[in-house]
């Protein structure tokens, strides 16, 4: 599925009027459908249900007004709210005269006082107000209405975007439906996945208004979300005649002393997601320890100094760096000293996808120049802290502006790159970007990063492409979260939690049909 613009959603409306010769009216027919269906699906039975649609002026009152009709003829007790007026046109106006032609209850909102008491007569709340092409802040009468559906509605069903939220930069422009469920069209909307918007349009479906492909696909969209079915369709088959070694052999180099646990998750990760062989390059004081920890990953006693990596340790990792087929670097190595040693030798020599998570992205930050000697596929892992200290940028800056930070940030030094957050976003030096859905807060715990990073070695391993490594390893990741949330309780997730869910993960997108129990 894509995310587009709101100006990229015009010019596809407009190639379907154009290339497709699909009627504007047609689509809003499918757009209302597409409503209606979610409806069903929600409550079952619609017929005798109390609904109420609240119109704006533009074609997303247009939406609203054929809304009305299906429900109407279902057998719902509906009534119409038009808040902007009742000086309609074009399409908009052909379904408000059927709907006034049919003698469904419509009643002009001028006033808002007492109007709560009307809000909760109802059963659902179908918001047409305002679409994707509102600018500036929300006045008028609606802007009385919005907060009232919000305090007051039961179920509220959002028509394209709620209403009040600006399409591309997430804004809430003064106020904002706060929906249960949007029903977009034809492709996400960018604001979706920004906030304060993203806390505002609830579950999100997005229907097929009969937009063909070649027509969404024929105007360079590179933003897309992904799912379940992008993870199964990228995924390598295990062939009848394979060994190990067809598996990705996995090179990890991570855990100082007191950090042991993150170098066990991301490893450990690693075998879980598939890996065929792993090997743990760890500080010599610690290999008794982790020997002991792991069963299925092999380990390296690296060059240390009281507990941590020295500088010798990047000529040995040098030595055996290309016998693997991807390495991740950083997690749980803190800050020691020669950490920016190491990782200069590892992108130097690589010939392998190389993972740059944790502290090995705080090393980096010291000199980012290094990164010109790296012929290899370089994926970073950060969160929005570490990311501002890759670039400088305040951390706000960066939350208020992922998709943009992230395309600069690999535009200029060539790498890919792992935004992490709710929506996590993977980015391309060639600025495609991918958004995950997966997840949930509970994700929020130390150690969660460490087995993403594991999972995203194993795939790269495989010799997938690095960019969709990445995209997988965060659908996979936050899938993972899911079914650890829905088994412990979102409070209790932890990253051992998360990681022993991984085979669920992989379980339940790969085998479609198969339900595993935890």
């Amino acid at each position: 599925m894509k995310a587009c613009s709101a100006s990229k959603m015009r010019e596809i409306d407009k190639a379907a009027s154009d290339a497709g010769h699909i009627p504007g009216i047609v689509l809003m027919e499918n757009a209302a459908l597409c409503c209606v269906l979610e409806l069903k699906n929600t409550f079952t039975e619609l017929k005798n249900k109390r609904i109420a649609v609240f119109c704006g002026k533009g074609n997303n009152g247009g939406d609203g007004f054929a809304v009305a009709r299906h429900l109407y003829n279902m057998g719902a007790c509906v009534s119409v709210y038009p808040v902007c007026g009742t000086d309609f046109s074009g399409d908009a106006k052909t379904n408000y005269d059927i709907i006034k032609g049919m003698g469904i209850n419509i009643e002009t909102v001028v006033d808002t006082s007492g109007f709560e008491y009307v809000i909760r007569s109802y059963d659902i709340i179908v918001d047409a107000i305002f679409g994707t092409g509102i600018s500036g802040a929300v006045r008028g009468i609606a802007s009385g209405i919005i907060p009232m559906i919000n305090e007051n509605a039961r179920y509220i069903l959002s028509v394209d975007v709620p209403s009040g939220m600006e399409t591309d930069s997430g804004e809430v422009l003064g106020v904002c439906i706060k929906a249960d469920t949007t029903v977009t069209f034809a492709a996400y909307k960018i604001g979706m996945f920004k906030f304060p918007a993203a806390d505002h349009t609830g579950k999100v479906v997005v229907g097929d208004i009969s937009i063909p492909q070649y027509i969404i696909d024929g105007l360079d969209i590179n933003t897309n979300v992904i799912d379940a079915d992008f993870v199964r369709d990228n995924f390598p088959k295990r062939r009848a005649n394979s060994q190990k070694g067809d598996y990705g052999k996995v090179l990890v180099i991570a855990g100082s002393r007191g950090m042991s646990g993150a170098a066990y998750l991301s490893s450990q990760s690693a075998v879980l997601s598939g890996s065929g062989l792993v090997t743990l390059g760890i500080p010599k004081s610690l290999n008794g320890i982790m020997e002991a920890k792991t069963t299925e990953v092999m380990t390296i006693p690296l060059p240390d100094e009281d507990g941590h990596l020295s500088e010798s340790a990047g000529e040995t990792v040098e030595k055996i760096l290309n016998k693997y087929d991807a390495v991740l670097i950083g997690p749980g190595l803190t800050n020691g000293v020669y950490i920016n040693n190491i990782l200069h030798s590892i992108l130097r020599a690589s010939k392998i996808p190389v993972i740059i998570d944790a502290d090995g992205i705080n090393a980096l930050v010291w000199d980012m120049n290094i990164l010109s000697d790296a012929v290899c596929p370089v994926i970073f892992t950060p969160h929005a802290v570490e990311m501002s200290r890759l670039t400088g940028l305040n951390k706000d800056y960066i939350e208020a502006n992922r998709f943009e930070v992230s395309e600069q940030f690999c535009g200029k030094y060539g790498v890919t790159l792992l935004l992490k957050g709710r929506y996590s976003i993977v980015t391309t030096p060639d600025k495609k970007q991918y958004i995950n859905t997966t997840g949930n807060p509970g994700l929020a715990t130390g150690g969660s990063g460490d087995v993403l990073a594991g999972i995203l070695v194993s795939l790269a391993a495989r010799g997938i492409d690095e960019s969709i490594a990445a995209a997988m390893a965060m659908c996979i990741h936050g899938l993972a979260g899911d079914i650890a949330a829905k088994k412990y309780g979102m409070e209790s997730v932890t990253a051992a939690k998360v990681m022993d869910c991984i085979p669920g993960a992989l379980c339940k997108i790969l085998n479609k049909k198969e339900v595993y129990k935890q």
